[in-house]
């Protein structure tokens, strides 16, 4: 053979599914000449690329057979590392497919300009961080007119070039979907689209409503948002009959909430009520339930009152410690695991750590925006870790913590320690701290005028 030779097949794996053809093809490689002598490195990576070939070959024949199902173990399962999905609203509002449900003229289309609008301009909404990203707003039961007197009552003149709009969209069968991927495609900081009505969307579908076929017209939608990472909202009706869950009345059958990630359903204890509920469940968030009012000059809707579980994630200080040694002033770094522990001092075991780093990668990218990713080499595990430097721009709320700028007799609240559920209420004065039972009686007057 004069320009080529023949590289002796390694061993191939062995196992369940890995049956190979009778006629398998040599791997081919440059003949560099008698004095060609790889590297340790350069030999791991033909293996390991002979080994990749052989396992794609037997799982393409296992594949084949009519019985085949896509079966992981639970170490491969460990072994994935999917990416983090960082909310888009802080407690409020993540990646993936909602329904937005409420009563006719509850004030859903206020609250759908409001987050986009906050989203867009990347301003806080209430109290609440925001990650800045480009909104399109299908709002199909509005026309522009009415769209300018809304905004513009809501927030002035204060706009932002990233909220994009359209009164008119295509239906499902006529080719949304393809109008989304090409706004998509101009637009690749998008990260919330919102449709306003999902019945607009959904008119030529026909008129037969089943459980299937509104689980499969979600799951579209559903299938669309995960490819590219956006949170959609689709904006739809409750029915009228009373339930003891509010998520029962949905219109529509359970597919349409079965197939989606999550529901908000907004109501009222009646009409003319300038106070609302939003009431939250999804797959990857807490229950949570908002409690709004309704802001009588702008119509926005202001956050009164919030309740959720009274439950808490344990810390992750390995999470923590890798947050603080990857960051924008250091935003590299590489080597194994055993390494990475020598680094931090942390007290654990190096495969633990690979696997702990596997299942948490997304919540590492969500906390502090470090990536995380593993590789093999012929020394071992190599892990790396790298800041995203072009990470979402985030918005904190303004807090004024500074103790200079406590007024004279300022109240201030401090949690009980050891009691999560109790809250001490101090007032701060030329004479220090005083709990409420130290307090004067016109003290204690002024706390309680001020506090409810």
């Amino acid at each position: 053979m004069t320009g080529e030779r023949e590289m002796t097949a390694l061993d191939a794996p062995v196992g369940a599914g890995a049956e190979q053809s009778s006629e398998l093809t040599p791997i081919i490689i440059p003949d560099y000449g008698e004095d060609f002598n790889p590297s340790a490195e350069e030999m791991f990576e033909a293996q390991m690329q002979y080994q990749q070939e052989m396992q794609a070959q037997a799982q393409a024949e296992r594949e084949a057979s009519p019985g085949f199902m896509q079966t992981v173990s639970m170490p491969e399962l460990y072994e994935m590392v999917y990416p983090g999905k960082p909310p888009i609203i802080d407690h409020f509002l993540y990646p993936g497919t909602f329904l937005f449900v409420g009563a006719p003229k509850v004030g859903k289309s206020f609250m759908m300009a409001q987050i986009a609008y906050h989203v867009s301009s990347g301003t806080p909404m209430w109290n609440y961080s925001v990650r800045k990203g480009t909104v399109l707003y299908l709002a199909l039961e509005d026309d522009y007119r009415r769209l300018q007197e809304r905004l513009y009552r809501m927030f002035g003149t204060e706009t932002t070039p990233d909220l994009f709009f359209s009164v008119a969209s295509k239906s499902l069968n006529e080719g949304l979907l393809d109008q989304l991927d090409t706004f998509m495609h101009e637009h690749p900081e998008t990260s919330v689209v919102i449709i306003d009505t999902l019945q607009k969307v959904r008119e030529a579908e026909g008129d037969t409503y089943s459980y299937a076929r509104d689980y499969d017209i979600i799951a579209g939608l559903k299938a669309f948002a995960d490819r590219t990472g956006i949170c959609l909202i689709l904006v739809h009706h409750t029915r009228k009959q009373k339930s003891d869950d509010n998520f029962d009345r949905i219109s529509g059958t359970n597919g349409l909430l079965g197939a989606a990630d999550g529901a908000f359903i907004m109501y009222k204890n009646k009409r003319s009520d300038g106070d609302a509920t939003i009431e939250v469940s999804g797959r990857d968030q807490p229950d949570k339930k908002f409690m709004l009012t309704r802001n009588k000059e702008t119509l926005c809707w202001e956050l009164s009152g919030e309740k959720s579980p009274e439950y808490t994630e344990p810390p992750e200080p390995v999470l923590e410690a890798i947050g603080n040694f990857i960051n924008a002033d250091n935003p590299t770094w590489e080597g194994t695991a055993t390494e990475l522990i020598e680094k931090l001092e942390l007290d654990i075991k190096p495969n633990a750590l690979s696997l702990k780093l596997n299942v948490n990668a997304g919540k590492l990218y969500n906390l502090y925006f470090v990536q995380y990713s593993n590789s093999r080499t012929h020394k071992g595990r190599k892990i790396t870790l790298r800041y995203d430097v072009n990470h979402p721009i985030i918005v904190e709320p303004d807090t004024d913590t500074e103790e200079d700028d406590t007024e004279e007799n300022e109240f201030q609240y401090q949690p009980v320690e050891g009691d999560p559920k109790a809250t001490v209420c101090y007032v701060k004065g030329n004479s220090g701290k005083k709990s409420f039972h130290e307090m004067t009686e016109e003290e204690q007057a002024n706390f309680i005028a001020t506090s409810y």
